[in-house]
């Protein structure tokens, strides 16, 4: 008789081989670098190749469908039907990744190669996401492997354009509601508090993307015959974004000061952790004054100059420049006007000298915030059973620090969403030597094969 233990034995068996590391590395060999334009045909050859492949084998029909929004890539939806009156569980992951960044990672690592290296595993897409859906998805095949069934419906939903802001996914699942209906959507993004503990969170911080720019005069000027006389563009924008934070980035711009830390979101931030030993050490200084770093990170907006440039930074010359720009962005949480994010940005420039500041937006999308409360069944039911499979209670979080397109699942398709993140905080994701710990990935796997049995078991909490 199959039990839950020999589920999740069957999930160590297949980590312990060497055969999810094998997985793994297939589906990090395609560069499916979603900012390149020429990288496009990647995007249906990962879907093609490998999901659509592995989705098959689990007993999922599947359908490739083509992104309503040209410039977005295409979507592989995947469904297992078992009985209409069971409950249906929505999961989801993004095949795409950042630029790659040849040639700046770490002694001879590749980032479509997957390298190991004692408990890491490199390779561009470990974390952020190829790992985290290929867990999720081999877990459902554990519990197949199991009890040859589900005893659940089962939906999969994967996009190619998350890391040009989801280009298309609100429009396809307006238009595919129906298609895409479900109890709850579980699923798998971003890292842990911790490395050691599981985390799971109920939403994200929002995040708004936007350009400054100084351009007052064409080409440059030598710096000693017009030093003084010509006003320097970077100098004003380095002023400009001062005044927007002061020295230890304390947002100013009143509008953008949420109003959505009340006291039952500061109980359930109340003593998680922040930071990994594993990662960067906290700096000391920074952030909002009187609030706890989990309250700066989870429960508070942050700005952050994400590059900035003026001149030939590679090449100095004695000139002053006629243009600067820097990339900025405001990462915010529920309880902030988004609408109100760059007009109000306007009106406080104006007001402190600074009207030959441009301000554009990114062309790419930006994620709006969403939260659910962490009373809802759903989010209990996971909880127990992850406590359960791992001996640690999870880390409850009202919201990612990062962005990701929930408001997909929670707006549009209605549906309560629990995220159980399979990366660490010390990954880097989104930066040259992007990785995966080995134990963090193994523990995921128990955690959702067990997970999986669990509502096989238990059906729909209440």
């Amino acid at each position: 008789m199959s039990s839950r233990s020999e589920a999740i034995q069957r999930a160590e068996t297949y980590f312990d081989s060497g055969a999810f590391l094998s997985d793994l590395a297939r589906l990090v060999a395609i560069p499916t670098e979603s900012q390149e334009p020429s990288q496009k045909p990647q995007l249906m050859r990962y879907l093609k190749e490998e999901i659509q492949p592995l989705l098959t084998r689990l007993g999922f029909k599947t359908h490739i469908f083509e992104n309503p929004d040209p410039a977005g890539g295409p979507f592989l939806f995947g469904n297992r039907i078992e009985d209409p009156n069971l409950p249906t569980i929505l999961t989801y992951g993004h095949g795409d990744v950042i630029r790659g960044q040849a040639g700046q990672w770490q002694g001879d690592l590749e980032p479509f190669k997957l390298a190991e290296d004692g408990d890491r595993v490199y390779g561009r897409g470990t974390a952020d996401n190829k790992c985290q859906h290929l867990i999720n998805l081999q877990a459902l095949g554990c519990l197949l492997q199991e009890k040859k069934q589900l005893g659940f419906n089962c939906k999969v939903i994967i996009e190619t354009s998350e890391e040009t802001g989801s280009a298309g996914l609100q429009e396809f699942f307006e238009e595919q509601k129906d298609m895409l209906a479900a109890d709850v959507l579980i699923a798998s993004d971003g890292p842990r508090l911790q490395a050691d503990t599981p985390t799971i969170f109920t939403g994200a911080r929002g995040g708004k993307s936007f350009t400054l720019q100084v351009n007052l005069r064409e080409g440059a000027n030598h710096s000693g015959n017009w030093g003084g006389l010509l006003a320097d563009p970077a100098i004003i924008l380095a002023n400009a974004i001062a005044s927007i934070v002061d020295i230890r980035g304390q947002i100013q711009i009143p509008a953008w000061r949420p109003n959505s830390l009340t006291p039952d979101i500061r109980k359930a931030l109340k003593d998680l952790p922040v930071g990994d030993k594993r990662g960067p050490a906290l700096s000391e200084n920074w952030g909002e004054e009187g609030l706890t770093p989990a309250e700066r990170v989870f429960g508070w907006n942050s700005f952050a100059v994400l590059a900035m440039k003026s001149g030939v930074p590679e090449a100095p010359v004695n000139a002053i420049d006629g243009y600067a720009f820097a990339v900025c962005q405001l990462r915010y949480v529920v309880g902030t006007d988004v609408e109100n994010i760059l007009p109000a940005l306007r009106v406080h420039l104006d007001a402190n000298g600074f009207s030959d500041v441009e301000i554009r937006q990114e062309d790419r999308g930006f994620f709006r915030a969403t939260r659910l409360s962490p009373d809802n069944p759903w989010v209990k039911m996971v909880s127990a059973s992850l406590e359960e499979t791992s001996g640690k209670k999870p880390h409850m979080l009202p919201n990612l620090a990062g962005s990701l397109p929930n408001e997909c699942f929670s707006e549009t398709l209605g549906l309560p969403t629990v995220w159980v993140p399979h990366s660490y905080a010390g990954c880097s994701q989104h930066a040259p030597n992007e990785h995966i710990l080995k134990p963090v990935a193994r523990d995921a796997l128990r955690n959702m094969t067990a997970l999986f049995w669990d509502i096989s078991e238990n059906g729909t909490p209440t």
